[in-house]
């Protein structure tokens, strides 16, 4: 007995799981955004509580809350920017613009050229992140975990962007040979 999987039920799991990581990274936005709004201003002993970087972040916030703010914006904007991503990953699935009969549509390239600068988004300040948290370490606050605060990764990101940009220009070709196809038929 032989099992096929279609291409519809891997396009069904993959929309399954893209909910999960939405899900997911919209809850670890929402913590950040949420912690540092109760931090700052409502009780900063709870700075303690903070997440996953609470002892890096509980020392920041001792040693200026400034520092602290900045950090956790620069936290919050990466895990909305790959909240985002996720969205966009949805959105494709359930507006259901791609057509498997003709692949290489504009709303493919936009797609894509959208997720490229949401790449570059999330690896620009990931590094920024990083290399703030390594300062901060050099002017005596405490040691950064980068990784406990998701801004690890920075080049793995812009990586991720060149990749996605050299695809929209192969869907770009596509489209374009897709086109003269059609004008030849």
């Amino acid at each position: 007995m032989e099992i096929k999987i279609t291409t519809n039920q891997i396009l069904k799991v993959l929309q399954i799981l893209s909910w999960i990581i939405f899900i997911g990274l919209c809850v670890e936005a929402g913590g950040i955004l949420v912690n540092t709004i109760i931090t700052s201003f409502i009780n900063p002993n709870d700075v303690r509580n903070f997440w996953d970087g609470a002892d890096y972040l509980s020392s920041v916030y001792k040693f200026d809350q400034g520092y602290f703010l900045v950090i956790t914006v620069v936290m919050i904007i990466v895990a909305v920017l790959k909240a985002i991503m996720f969205y966009l990953i949805l959105k494709l699935f359930i507006e259901k613009k791609l057509s498997i009969s003709q692949p290489f549509s504009i709303e493919l390239k936009r797609f894509i050229l959208k997720q490229v600068f949401l790449a570059l988004g999330i690896g620009f300040f990931a590094h920024l992140g990083g290399k703030y948290t390594m300062w901060l370490t050099a002017q005596g606050v405490a040691t950064a975990d980068i990784q406990s605060l998701n801004m690890d990764g920075a080049d793995v990101w812009f990586f991720m962007a060149v990749v996605l940009f050299i695809i929209v220009q192969v869907v770009n070709r596509g489209i374009e040979i897709q086109q003269e196809n059609d004008l030849t038929i």
